[in-house]
């Protein structure tokens, strides 16, 4: 008999994060606290070691093992994948033992094909978002799984950019959602192996053979309608420690536009203004997650149709100021002993808070050449580049400098962790470049 590779959140017993991964773990910890959050499935990073050490292939048992969880997923919200006149779309997301934010792929949408865009469609009763998820499905799974960057192109329409996908790839987007599912697992294992995963486990010294676990869940939609949307939200300041909720809202969006930095946000009291129930739930429900981990909180959720749904949560990334300051008022608060809040506290964050300053007569005078809005307080000095290879290359020489781009991704990682500061052009304080940035001080 095969291994078990695969277990339902929420029904199975919660595993340990070395064996689900942070991202499974915070949704069955979440579900088991009674929040609201889609039914979800995860691959264990078993699974993934051994599709690695297997030259990647599928470990036996593993694809049986899957269908059978898509099928409960079908059932538990009678919805088909792939068809209609109910369709099922899921999310494949990866998910460390350790939280490596942006680092590992995702795929959105999945099962969508022309079948499923009619369908939707008539569900929902709006051919513009039934259209806007299809292109979104095949931007994101020809990036992530054929490795084709199509988001500065066009098409007129889905065939248009399916073509287009198969004309830089040579390969075809299957319409088969069984098929799509295989190749994203398959994607987001081997992200695992990527240069920036390789790279952001080097620096914080994890080690090499984590893998990923994998979780597929059911898709919400931000972007359905004006009372949809998608957000982050911190339950303290990242960037002071001073105890109030800090976050972005993303009307109309999909978590993907927030975190990827391609678009920026709106501050969260957009959300209060929309809807201010679905706001105040939030709240609470951030509130409840903060008492429980005894811990700052990184928040995603999305909202479709007024509802709110909990997509992630994980202790949060925070500057060096910001750190001493949660440590200390949750001693206060009686959340932390004395000893659990120096462990909050690393060596490597009391060296930044010891570097230079700007002094404040300095920053009067000086001559303000642009603004934005702060990932990480702190002053950054260099010779501005835009590619973060050069950024890597020219750090290792011992020059200073600071990686400017549009916006970062993923792959540029290494290019951050050798520059002194990141400017971007687009993007807000929530999106994977912030906190990256911020957890790198």
């Amino acid at each position: 008999m095969s291994e078990q590779w695969v277990y339902r959140l929420g029904e199975d017993e919660l595993l340990s994060k070395e064996r689900i991964g942070g991202k499974a773990w915070s949704l069955g910890r979440m579900m088991r606290l009674g929040l609201a959050v889609p039914p979800a499935f995860v691959i264990t990073t078993d699974a993934c070691r051994a599709y690695v050490a297997g030259g990647q292939t599928m470990p036996a048992g593993l694809p049986e093992q899957v269908q059978a969880g898509v099928a409960a997923l079908e059932r538990d919200l009678d919805r088909t994948v792939g068809s209609g006149p109910h369709p099922l779309l899921l999310s494949v997301r990866s998910g460390a033992p350790v939280s490596m934010p942006g680092m590992m792929d995702t795929v959105l949408n999945l099962g969508m094909n022309d079948a499923v865009e009619a369908a939707l469609a008539g569900e929902s009763g709006d051919a513009g978002f039934a259209r806007d998820t299809h292109t979104r499905f095949l931007t994101l799974f020809g990036k992530i799984v054929l490795k084709t960057d199509t988001e500065e192109q066009t098409a007129a329409d889905p065939a248009g950019l399916r073509q287009l996908i198969g004309r830089e790839t040579g390969r075809d987007i299957p319409a088969d959602p069984g098929e799509q599912l295989r190749l994203a697992i398959a994607a987001v294992f081997e992200s695992s192996q990527s240069r920036r995963a390789r790279s952001y486990r080097r620096h914080y010294n994890l080690p090499d053979d984590m893998g990923t676990a994998v979780t597929v869940q059911a898709m919400v939609f931000g972007n359905l309608d004006d009372q949809s949307g998608t957000g982050v939200l911190f339950t303290r300041n990242p960037l002071t420690g001073e105890r109030t909720p800090y976050g972005e809202y993303l009307p109309r969006g999909q978590g993907e536009d927030v975190v990827s930095g391609r678009h920026t946000p709106e501050p969260l009291s957009r959300l209060a203004e929309l809807n201010a129930s679905v706001h105040g739930e939030l709240l609470r429900a951030a509130q409840t997650l903060e008492d429980t981990a005894a811990d700052v909180q990184d928040i995603e959720f999305t909202v479709q149709k007024g509802v709110l749904y909990l997509l992630q949560t994980r202790s949060a990334k925070r500057a060096p100021e910001a750190a001493v300051r949660i440590a200390v008022e949750m001693v206060d608060e009686g959340l932390l002993t004395p000893a659990e809040a120096l462990g909050r506290v690393s060596a490597e964050q009391v060296r930044m808070l010891l570097r230079p300053h700007l002094a404040p007569k300095a920053a009067k005078e000086a001559d303000v050449l642009a603004q934005g809005e702060p990932a990480c307080p702190g002053v950054g000095r260099g010779v501005c580049v835009t590619d973060p290879d050069e950024a890597h290359d020219r750090a290792a020489e011992g020059e200073e400098v600071v990686l400017v781009r549009e916006s970062t991704s993923p792959d540029d990682v290494h290019g951050m962790i050798a520059a002194h500061a990141v400017v971007t052009e687009t993007g807000g304080a929530t999106s994977h470049a912030a906190v990256v940035s911020r957890g790198l001080g």
